[in-house]
C-alpha cells in the first residue's frame, strides 16, 4: 500500500456529475440525487486502506450530525477489484452494514469518477456548497493510523460549520493523506 497524498482540486471547481451504482441500494444514484441542499461532501474511500479504517467511525459520526444541515455525504470506492478483491462491490455493502454507512457506497468500476475528480488517496475527501463549487479538499484531521492523535474531524468539521454559518473558509488546506488509489493497468 503506498503512501500518496490528495491532489488538491483547485478550489472553486463545480463538482463533476455522475451516476454510480450504489452498493448498499443497488441502485444508480447520480449526483443530482445525492447533493444536499446546503453543502455536499464527496469521500473517496475503500474497504482496506487503514487510514480509512482509521477514520470510518468518525466519517459515519460526520454525516449523521450534519445530516440535519441538508448536508449530503457519499462515499466512492473506485480500487481495482480484480486485483483487490475485498473492494469489490459485495465486500463494499458487507463493509457498509457493518459501519451502518448514513451515506450511499458508491463503485467506480471504471475509475472515471475518481479521475473527473482528480482523486488520488483513500481518504480523499472534498466539499462543495449549495452550487456544488468546491470549498475545500483535503484531510479530515491531522491523525493517522498509529499516531496517538485522536481522530476528531476538525478540519472537515469547520469547513463545514464556516460555510453553514456564511463564513469563509480559510484557504490554507492541508492533503489528505493514505492509501493510493489502485488503478487499473492501462
Amino acid at each position: 500500500m503506498a503512501y500518496k497524498e490528495s491532489n488538491m482540486m483547485p478550489l472553486g471547481t463545480k463538482a463533476p456529475d455522475f451516476t454510480l451504482p450504489d452498493t448498499i441500494s443497488d441502485q444508480n444514484l447520480s449526483l443530482g440525487q445525492i447533493k444536499g441542499k446546503n453543502a455536499t461532501v464527496i469521500l473517496f474511500i475503500c474497504n482496506h486502506c487503514p487510514y480509512v479504517i482509521h477514520v470510518n467511525e468518525e466519517l459515519v459520526r460526520l454525516a449523521n450530525d450534519y445530516k440535519i444541515h441538508d448536508v449530503g455525504f457519499v462515499a466512492i470506492s473506485s480500487n481495482d477489484a480484480v486485483k483487490y478483491p475485498a473492494d469489490g462491490p459485495e465486500k463494499m455493502k458487507e463493509h457498509a452494514k457493518s459501519f451502518a454507512y448514513p451515506f450511499p457506497y458508491l463503485y467506480d468500476e471504471s475509475q472515471e469518477v475518481a479521475k473527473s475528480y482528480d482523486a488520488a488517496c483513500t481518504p480523499d475527501i472534498y466539499l462543495f456548497d449549495h452550487d456544488l463549487k468546491l470549498v475545500y479538499r483535503g484531510r479530515l484531521d491531522s491523525s493517522r493510523p498509529n499516531s496517538g492523535v485522536p481522530v476528531t474531524g476538525v478540519d472537515l468539521r469547520n469547513a463545514l460549520d464556516n460555510l453553514l454559518n456564511g463564513k469563509e473558509i480559510s484557504t490554507q488546506q492541508f492533503p489528505s493523506a493514505g492509501c493510493n488509489i489502485k488503478w487499473k493497468e492501462e
